[in-house]
């Protein structure tokens, strides 16, 4: 039982943030090639709302689209 406490704990330290910056990461390299996109957009929002699950506060951008 405390080891399934420590795998999860351990999923939501680690895993999920690193899965967001992923994401954002993976976002961003496609629109250096091909220019922003529904799938770019998506990515990135995907990856505020895992960060806001994880209870992180969402990225700050520049400006807002």
């Amino acid at each position: 039982m405390l080891w399934k406490f420590v795998g999860r704990w351990a999923l939501a330290a680690v895993a999920v943030p690193l899965t967001a910056a992923g994401a954002r990461r993976l976002s961003r390299a496609i629109e250096t090639r091909r220019g922003s996109s529904r799938t770019t957009r998506l990515l990135r929002r995907s990856a505020d709302l895992v960060q806001q699950i994880g209870g992180r506060k969402p990225r700050r951008r520049l400006w807002r689209r």
